[in-house]
């Protein structure tokens, strides 16, 4: 079985899964198709490059957060390995 996934925008290093989508599968996407190297659940976020650790997650060309560890393409991308920069009283604001 193929899964498929939606790539936002042409900036995005992430895509959204819109079935569930088994370790092992082929992920079909606007930028080429990957293998899964974990299960990704329906609406979730699979790699489709490597991120590195600290680097920038972006999702609907926008930042949605930090790599907490080295991502690789085909990974599941969810908390558990991206970090939130947004809302967060704990950061310095960031001022335009």
């Amino acid at each position: 079985m193929i899964g498929k996934a939606i790539v936002l925008h042409d900036a995005d290093n992430v895509a959204t899964v819109v079935n569930d989508v088994e370790a092992g599968e082929t992920v079909d996407t606007s930028k080429g198709r990957l293998e899964a190297t974990e299960t990704v659940p329906f609406g979730h976020k699979v790699a489709l490059v490597p991120i590195a650790r600290g680097a920038t997650v972006m999702k609907y060309g926008e930042s949605i957060g930090l790599a907490r560890q080295d991502i690789s393409a085909g990974e599941w991308v969810h908390i558990h390995n991206v970090e939130s920069q947004r809302g967060r009283g704990d950061l310095p604001e960031k001022r335009s």
